[in-house]
């Protein structure tokens, strides 16, 4: 790529950014960072009407949480700002009057109450797709019907107005799209759309063509419900004359919901419980809370690792990757077209692979807050030991404290299952055995053992005779870490008493 790479990511505010958002935002860090490129954030906010206040901040700190760092954006300001379009607002007028000034675009003063009789008239003559397009526009109210002298006069008396693109009949519309191949779109099925509001506000789709331009944007990786808009963007950057610098553009599979078809929605991620943001998001209005990866206990490695594989492979059978490894692997190429089903079990699994490495400081700080809230006080080395011996059956931070709640107060109830199946007539007896045999050693876990084989040894039983009683004895479980490291660590007084009282309660 002889150009240098500049990609950007361009969410608007409206809300709190979805999870197929923050993939997007990943393709396009990953792509510019492989490429030794720039990764740019812009705020979209041209439709004023729509803002949340607190989303842009919301963007901001999910791409931080993600670890996704930005080159440019509206906090960290490069030669090509400003990074916020309503920022940009002077900018944009310059082109659509140039578009107006070469026959590509036309002014409109239909008001939104003539445009819905049209559609309705259309209706009933059953036409129910009417479009304002190369054959209906010559019946509407515009500064192509009306003379000149009209024109200015309803401009001069600050007639609401919009400006469309003039769309030619019946063209041939084409691009490669680096996921898709060529598209090929005829000009008949474009409608002339708004490009520039009475608000002195610029639509979506100039506002979006200009700012690509104006930040030399190389590579436009976006989402694929902006594949239709696409033929629409090559018409403009031809009108404008930046055809030779129009953007490569690549458009992304949609992540789908895990049963049936569609697009993955927050109704759907509601019915299933899982997040389909990436932090938790309250709505001002309604005081609804949804749900976030975050704050349910994913670390941002799981995400972005989840996030990656929906739409991509690495083609090898490597699974888990560091932020860095995915530059070093990712490629459009290697990005489908076929719609990716999102798995939330994957990203579990995801989660507990990333938790078994954290190191037992990290995750003792992860807990405190529950530990404080269960008024648990404990010293500092024996957490460390009893997460470093739960960890492995953990998915989330607070699942270590459920799986390890048996150290901080003995069992009350005994797992039924294995009281059934295993509880015999002389578990008490070989359970006062191990007593015996266990208060003659150090009790550390090596040599615990040692002692607990050589009873085995002495009855001449298998483990199954005796461990899973002792177990359940201990921890009132079933199943479980290491038996003889929970003994150390309980210490010898605790087992001791612990093993007697399930004699007296079990018998």
């Amino acid at each position: 790529m002889s150009a240098s790479v500049r990609v950007r990511f361009a969410p608007s505010p409206t809300g709190p950014l979805h999870m197929g958002g923050v993939r997007t935002a990943l393709y396009n860090y990953l792509f510019a960072k492989k490429h030794n490129g720039t990764f740019i954030l812009r705020i979209e906010d041209t439709d004023q009407t729509r803002l949340v206040g607190k989303a842009e901040s919301y963007i901001k700190e999910s791409l931080e949480w993600c670890g996704l760092n930005v080159d440019e954006s509206p906090w960290k300001e490069g030669e090509y700002g400003p990074y916020r379009q309503s920022d940009r607002k002077h900018l944009y007028r310059q082109y659509a009057e140039q578009l107006i000034k070469e026959d590509k675009a036309y002014y409109a003063f239909d008001t939104a109450e003539e445009l819905d009789a049209m559609r309705e008239k259309a209706k009933k003559a059953k036409m129910p797709n009417w479009q304002y397009n190369s054959v209906t526009r010559n019946s509407m109210k515009n500064s192509l019907t009306l003379s000149e002298d009209e024109v200015k006069a309803k401009l001069d008396n600050n007639e609401p107005y919009t400006i469309r693109l003039k769309v030619p009949r019946n063209e041939e519309v084409r691009f490669h799209d680096e996921i898709r191949g060529w598209v090929v779109v005829n000009s008949s099925n474009i409608d002339d759309k708004v490009i520039f509001k009475g608000d002195g506000m610029p639509t979506y789709h100039l506002a979006n063509i200009v700012d690509d331009h104006l930040m030399k944007i190389t590579h436009v990786i976006r989402g694929e419900e902006w594949l239709p808009s696409a033929p629409l963007h090559v018409l403009l950057y031809r009108f404008l004359g930046w055809e030779d610098t129009m953007p490569t553009f690549a458009h992304l599979p949609l992540i789908l919901k895990p049963d049936g078809n569609g697009k993955l929605s927050k109704r759907d991620g509601d019915r299933l419980g899982f997040p389909v943001f990436p932090l938790q998001w309250e709505n001002e209005e309604t005081g609804e809370v949804s749900m976030g990866y975050r704050e349910q206990g994913y670390f941002p490695e799981a995400f972005i690792n989840t996030l990656a594989f929906l739409g991509w492979n690495p083609g090898t059978n490597q699974e888990i990757f560091t932020l860095s490894e995915l530059v070093e692997a990712f490629s459009l190429e290697r990005v489908g077209k076929a719609g990716a089903k999102f798995d939330a079990k994957k990203t579990e699994w995801y989660n507990q692979q990333y938790l078994r490495t954290k190191d037992n400081k990290t995750l003792a700080e992860l807990i405190e807050p529950q530990l404080a809230d269960n008024k648990i006080e404990i010293d500092r080395d024996r957490l460390y030991s009893i997460i470093e011996l739960t960890k492995e059956r953990a998915t989330f931070p607070r699942d270590i404290l459920k799986e390890a709640e048996f150290f901080f107060e003995a069992p009350s109830t005994y797992d039924e299952k294995t009281v059934s199946k295993k509880w015999k007539e002389n578990t008490p007896e070989l359970l006062n055995k191990v007593i015996d045999r266990f208060g003659d050693t150090d009790y550390s876990a090596s040599e615990l053992e040692v002692a607990f084989k050589a009873i085995l040894e002495d009855e001449s039983i298998g483990f199954g005779k005796l461990g899973p009683q002792l177990r359940v004895a201990l921890t009132g479980k079933g199943m479980g870490p290491s038996l003889f490291q929970i003994c150390e660590l309980l210490g010898k007084e605790e087992t001791e008493a612990r093993i007697k009282r399930a004699i007296e309660e079990i018998g």
